[in-house]
């Protein structure tokens, strides 16, 4: 059934490619009008529990037997988490975005006269809108999924796919056809949104590509460039996570760690210091207001605006995105407590996010206003290529920079690709976590061929035509996730206090041998 409908909407993006875009626009631009105010408080919701969870005795509960340990250390941990959740965003908007809100700001004072640069207080939001996109909310969607299933998967022995989430509300029922259908929806929001994610990456590939060698950005060079990457991240999930995942994400976390140094070695420090500082500051300052924040147009049309393009376009692509980063989340997450899985997979990430769009986002931002950016009038794949031209580090190892970022880009697509293929896996074959080779090689190809397919033959407006589509998932998703974690809730209030009897082993049906990896 899954495939059946990755077939129906590749070949609608191909054959119908306008009439797709518009109708999928129309409806996600509807569902954001009328019920966005759903993913505002949704998202909001799940950033509290995951919050209340951390703090409270559940967070010493284990993600499987109290004996159980994590099976990857902290730093690998981490690597795979933040690639596999933000890492080919980062790098595609960490310039572009807050551009775009210097020029399109949330608030109306800050709109500049025509003709002249917005303020340095523009700026300033600019950035804090940023962070605010990708800091807590993301990552408390991600945490809702992955500890629901985490908990169930590995403490009470169920399937890892999102029907478990369900058992405490549905009991055997979640396995039947709402469970069915929950995970066709879990399957068409990763495959399409992976889909969507490494058709920008590879337009951000040939952008640099063509920034620094000249080579034609076209239909064949991308081409060329998703094969060669299916092709390696084909390897790679063949490999397992130890062997290829876990490997390749280190490496990248390392990669993007020195490219993030370089570019803020060479780039305006005090002014990257000072606005990174300040705009934290203001994001967390407005951290309430804006999460709960869904203006009416009759009282500020800027802000009502902003928010249904922004925030709660964000919201449903995050919740779209839910099954395969939480799933994966979970996948790699066995032995670790709440706390600790709350910790890695809220607090780290944040940091990294403020740093990054801190870096490139502020010098982005410093060159706009100060110096010769025009950044705004340039494609967003191009626009991180267009900063290391700005920053004053000579020809040579300005080159250099700008193929360690084509490298960096590169490498989050495989990463992204194949786990996004072992997570398809996980979905399509009821939930095991060691699904059979051939089957990871044909959904990591397909992944690619998705890709492939929409991009050279249905053109930009194709990939932006099944975003919209993910996006529309994301309402319905959002609602199972309410459940999910109301299942959780529900599963943990049977934990025993500190102090009481332990379940017995047959209660607790979650087994160190349920984790073991290929």
């Amino acid at each position: 059934m899954s495939g059946l409908v990755i077939i129906a909407f590749v070949v609608a993006g191909i054959v119908a490619t306008d009439p797709l875009l518009n109708a999928a626009t129309a409806t996600r631009d509807w569902i954001g009008e009328k019920l966005g105010w759903i993913y505002i408080l949704a998202t909001t919701l799940f950033l509290i529990i995951a919050v209340v969870l951390m703090l409270s005795r559940f967070g010493s509960v284990r993600l499987g037997p109290d004996d159980s340990r994590p099976e990857f250390g902290t730093v690998a941990w981490f690597a795979m988490l933040f690639t596999t959740g933000m890492g080919i965003g980062l790098v595609f908007w960490g310039v572009s975005e807050p551009i775009h809100h210097l020029h399109s700001p949330r608030s109306s004072e800050f709109i500049a006269p025509e003709g002249e640069l917005p303020s340095p207080e523009a700026a300033s939001e600019a950035l804090a809108l940023s962070y605010f996109h990708w800091s807590f909310h993301p990552w408390a969607i991600y945490i809702a999924l992955g500890l629901s299933l985490g908990y169930f998967a590995f403490r009470k022995g169920l399937p890892l796919r999102p029907a478990s989430a369900l058992y405490p509300l549905l009991g055997d029922r979640a396995f039947g056809w709402p469970g069915n259908l929950v995970d066709i929806l879990a399957v068409f929001g990763t495959i399409f949104g992976l889909a969507t994610s490494l058709g920008l990456g590879t337009l951000q590939i040939n952008g640099g590509l063509n920034h620094v060698f000249g080579i034609p950005s076209n239909s064949l060079v991308q081409s060329v460039i998703i094969i060669v990457i299916t092709g390696i991240a084909l390897l790679s999930v063949l490999s397992g996570i130890d062997k290829g995942i876990r490997r390749l994400s280190v490496i990248n976390l390392w990669l993007a760690f020195a490219l993030l140094v370089i570019v803020f070695a060479f780039g305006p420090k005090l002014w990257i210091i000072s606005i990174t500082t300040t705009s934290a500051g203001e994001y967390l300052s407005n951290l309430i207001p804006w999460s709960l924040a869904f203006p009416s147009p009759l009282v500020d049309e800027q802000a009502a605006t902003w928010t249904t393009t922004w925030p709660i376009f964000y919201w449903g692509w995050w919740i779209s995105w839910a099954p395969f980063v939480g799933i994966f989340l979970a996948r790699i997450s066995y032995g670790r407590t709440i706390r600790e899985f709350v910790l890695g997979a809220l607090l780290a990430p944040v940091i990294v996010s403020i740093l990054w769009f801190g870096v490139f986002g502020g010098s982005g931002l410093y060159y706009e206003l100060f110096g010769d950016g025009a950044f705004n009038g340039l494609a967003e794949e191009d626009r991180a290529f267009h900063l290391m031209d700005l920053l004053p580090m000579g020809e040579v190892v300005g080159l250099i920079v700008s193929v360690l970022l084509i490298i960096v880009v590169a490498v989050f697509f495989i990463t992204s690709s194949d786990s996004g293929s072992l997570v398809v896996d996980t979905l399509t074959s009821g939930g095991d976590l060691n699904p059979v080779k051939a089957q990871r090689a044909f959904w990591a190809i397909s992944e690619g061929a998705v890709t492939l397919i929409l991009l050279v033959l249905g053109g930009t407006n194709a990939l932006s035509a099944l975003q919209a589509a993910s996006v529309v998932t994301g309402l319905p998703f959002a609602v199972i996730l309410l459940f999910m974690v109301w299942g959780l809730l529900k599963g943990l209030a049977s934990e025993p206090k500190p102090g009481a009897p332990k379940q017995s082993r047959a209660e607790d049906r979650g087994s160190r041998s349920s984790s073991r990896h290929d």
